[in-house]
């Protein structure tokens, strides 16, 4: 399957949504992006029940719903979450440009109705071109700027500009899932990029992958692997925030996994006890302001 690691990240959100009454991140067009292929991944989903839950008695559908709660939502519905949540923060302090970096399946574009902020989108081609054809399928549409480009290429900021992104305004940038598949000297090429292109008091917010593994983080690592996208750094949360300070970002929101399970994950707990999800231990949630020269 194609785009697996987006595609199983939409079915994530997908699942939620259907599921749950309270949702952490409530996306209600991921479903009707991945049409048949939602089933389709449940389906292999249910297949991989020994593979993901050793020794578990019980239907599939339990099954199901413990690997979606256990092994893909936590990261994807977290990382959702708190992009968009300081996405409507940074609405009001006036930002006018949200960049979505390796967008994937993200419906954002879909949902917004809010016409003073220019959406666009960066991913490879082949990802941009499904996305659109799957959009227009839908009858559904998209206020968002396509940019096709590979992020490990530097020529990715001249075709960003050539679509009519303008450095000079304020803008905030999602990084979400990116640095776990980045080397070191990569990613913070990346993040030099933005703080030179983007304007002061521009933010950008990401997660990545903390020194402190956790046992979903190593089963992830797995998934990515088979789909051919090695994970291939680790951070101190000391060492994250210092690459930005070097880059010229301010760290002002910083979240660990219990920070992210307190503040994001708590009203659905709350709405179910006896089936909680849990911020995964091992990813870090950073949002951070260019500073002033």
């Amino acid at each position: 399957m194609e785009n697996l690691t987006a595609k199983v990240s939409c079915f994530a959100r997908a699942y939620h949504y259907k599921n749950n009454t309270t949702h952490i991140f409530a996306d209600d067009l991921a479903e009707t992006i991945l049409k048949e292929e939602y089933d389709q991944i449940a389906e292999n989903m249910k297949h991989g029940i020994p593979f993901f839950l050793k020794d578990f008695q019980g239907t599939k559908e339990e099954g199901l719903r413990k690997i979606v709660n256990q092994q893909l939502s936590p990261s994807v519905l977290g990382r959702s979450a708190f992009c968009e949540r300081m996405l409507q923060k940074e609405l009001e302090r006036g930002c006018s440009q949200y960049l979505i970096f390796a967008s994937g399946y993200d419906t954002y574009a879909l949902r917004n109705r809010n016409r003073s902020i220019q959406v666009y989108e960066l991913d490879l081609e082949t990802v941009l071109t499904d996305k659109i054809n799957r959009i227009n399928n839908a009858g559904l549409f998209s206020n968002a700027i396509y940019v096709p480009c590979d992020l490990t290429n530097e020529d990715w900021k001249e075709k960003l500009q050539k679509k009519g992104f303008k450095p000079d305004k304020h803008s905030y940038a999602s990084l979400s899932g990116i640095s776990y598949y980045l080397q070191k000297t990569e990613w913070k090429k990346l993040i030099q990029a933005l703080a030179f292109m983007m304007s002061e008091g521009s933010a950008i917010c990401f997660d990545y992958p903390s020194v402190d593994e956790s046992h979903e983080t190593k089963v992830n690592q797995k998934l990515a692997d088979a789909a051919g996208e090695k994970m291939k750094a680790l951070y101190a949360c000391e060492e994250m925030e210092e690459l930005l300070s070097e880059c010229g970002f301010m760290t002002e929101y910083h979240l660990d996994a219990k920070g992210m399970t307190d503040q994001y994950f708590s009203a659905y707990n709350r709405n179910r006890p006896e089936d909680p999800i849990l911020a995964p231990e091992g990813v870090c949630y950073i949002l951070a302001r260019k500073r002033p020269q």
